[in-house]
This record gives structure tokens, sequence and C-alpha cells, in this order.
């Protein structure tokens, strides 16, 4: 077989390209269900711990009232212990005026000799006539009291039993709150994950193929070669061209998404792990910052809102490629785009 023949037959059994777009395209869905699975953990977990202060604040107030109603009936056993005492201590004097009015029954009948001892015994009878009603007034005051207790516990009883009804009512709203929270987030993360795929298809369009420029997971990959010399955080001329595409795209992109749905164009800066220090970037934070923030301020000028743009600076560590070859730090050093939410 001919050279030429072998060379035809190697091309159409080249699947390989075919095999990197497949596997490309299920790690991007994968990427992307595990974004929505994150920010649904995120907002759940902010609404579960707004759920938790209520319940605290609800269960503190039941255990205050709890706390009070112990102490009302603590106070309550109490003042009817003390009424069975006076009740106890008016039944002896009730016992003792009945002893001394005998007494004084038989003084009256012995006569004179026993004058002396009746006015005597006149005069226990009034004491013990003045302990009975002391006792009696005690008594009374008592049973005033204690029913002024019974009536604070049944408030406090009715108002524990509104406290606990309150509390089950807010954790059926807050577990519904919840699931509805969940449904609008799926519904806004799917929204946002449309207009991403439409930004970044309009993104290939305008850009066109270009090897200096690919898509990894959810984010458009730039080479920092196309906007920068090496070191330097200026953009070097030419780069501008396509930084005007990305510029207007943003722009259309803007009237599309509706208000409510609130996202940003995150500006990523990137290096290669050699580093640098000079007077202007003591370190690759400070480079991949200066980068990222230059892109930023570019499409500013450009008529892009800054409130819907971030520019982050990561500096050697976070790397798409591990080797030290020539090829591998070139991959590093990069700006990415990322369409998410603030």
């Amino acid at each position: 077989m001919s050279i030429m023949g072998r060379a035809r037959r190697r091309e159409r059994l080249d699947y390989w390209p075919g095999f990197v777009d497949a596997l490309s395209t299920l790690l991007l869905v994968f990427i992307f269900l595990l974004s929505v699975f994150i920010l649904a953990q995120f907002y759940l977990s902010q609404e579960l711990n707004g759920r938790d202060a209520v319940l605290s604040r609800l269960n503190r107030q039941i255990a205050d009232l709890t706390v009070l109603l112990g102490l009302e009936r603590s106070g309550k056993q109490e003042l009817e212990s003390r009424v069975g005492t006076l009740a106890g201590d008016l039944e002896k004097a009730t016992r003792e005026r009945a002893r001394l009015q005998i007494e004084v029954d038989n003084a009256r009948q012995q006569g004179g000799d026993g004058d002396a001892r009746l006015a005597g015994l006149a005069r226990q009878v009034e004491d013990q006539r003045g302990v009975a009603e002391r006792a009696l007034a005690q008594i009374e005051a008592l049973n005033q009291q204690i029913s002024a207790l019974r009536r604070q516990l049944t408030s406090l009883e009715a108002a524990l039993q509104v406290s606990q009804t309150r509390d089950s009512d807010n954790q059926s709203r807050i577990a519904d709150l919840g699931r509805r929270l969940n449904v609008a987030l799926a519904l806004k993360v799917e929204e946002l994950s449309r207009y991403r795929s439409d930004f970044f298809g309009r993104l290939r369009d305008i850009l066109g193929s270009r090897a200096d420029m690919r898509v990894v997971g959810d984010r458009f990959v730039f080479q920092s070669e196309l906007f920068f010399d090496q070191g330097l955080n200026e953009l070097k001329p030419g780069s501008e061209a396509e930084l005007d595409k990305l510029a207007a795209a943003l722009v259309d992109l803007e009237g599309q998404i509706p208000a409510e749905i609130n996202w940003v164009l995150r500006v990523d800066g990137h290096t290669d792990k050699r580093p640098i220090a000079t007077g202007q970037f003591p370190s690759n934070w400070e480079l991949s910052a200066s980068r990222a923030i230059s892109v930023v301020r570019y499409l500013i000028s450009r008529g892009v809102k800054a409130e819907r743009l971030v520019a982050a600076g990561f500096g050697e560590f976070q790397p798409i490629e591990t080797g030290d070859d020539v090829e591998s730090l070139s991959r590093n050093r990069r700006i990415e785009l990322k369409l998410t939410e603030r």
C-alpha cells in the first residue's frame, strides 16, 4: 500500500477528537450539576441558620415561662403549707379557749373564792380570742394570695400553651419556606444556567476557534499572552479587539437577564509557578490581580456596568497543569471568565 493510502486510512480511523469532545461535554454537565448542588446547599444552610435562630428564641421563651411557672407553683405550695400551719394553730387556740371557758364556768359556780381566779381566766380567754382572730385574719389573707396565684398559674399555663402552639406553627412555616426556597433557588439557577449557555455560545461564535482560547468547565479561558506581555499588567496593542467583542456580548446580555437575577462576570487572573519579585509586583498575587483589574477596567470603559464585574487574582495557586515544561507553564498563565451569581 502506498504512503498516501496509509495516511488516508489513519485519517479515517482518527476518532480521538470526537472522543475528546464527548468527554468534555460530559465533564461540563457534571460540573454544572455540582455547581447547582453547592449553591442549593449554601442557600439552604442560610435558611436553616435563620430557622435555628427563631427556634432558639422560642425555646428560650418557653424555658423562661416554664421556670416562672415552677416558681409560682412553689410559692403556691408554700402558702398552702402556711395556711395548714395557721389552721392547726387556730384549732389549738379554739380548744384552749373551750377549756378556759369550762374553767370560767366552774369558777363562777364556786362563788367568792373563785372571783380572782375567774378574772384571770377571763383575761386568758380574751388573749386566746385575740390569737384566734389574728390567725383567722392571716388565713384569709393567705387564701386571697392563693387565689391570686391560681389566677397567675392559669395565665402562665395559657401563655405557655400559646407559645408552644406558635413554636409548632413557626416550624411548619419554616419547613414550607425551606421547600419554596429550594424550588425558587433551583429555578433561578436553571435560568442563570440558560443565560450562561447562551452567553458562552455567543462568545464561541464571536471569538471563533482560537488556539489561545478554550472552555474549561463553566469558564472561558484565555492565555495571558493574548492580552499581556510577560511580567506586565498593561493590555498589549492589538488585544483590545477581542475585549471589545466580549464587552459587546456582555452589554447585550445585561439587557436580557431579568433584574432579579443577581449575576456577575468574574475575571480571574492566574500565573505560572515561577516567582516574580519586582518593585511593581512583589509576588504573583499582585501580578495576577493587577491583570484581572486591567481587563475589568477596559470592559467598564466599553460600557459594561461595574457592578456586574468582579476582579480576582489567584497567583500560581490554582494551576490546571502540573508539569514544569514550557507548554504547561504557558497554559497556567491565563485569564478566566466565569458568569455566576453574586
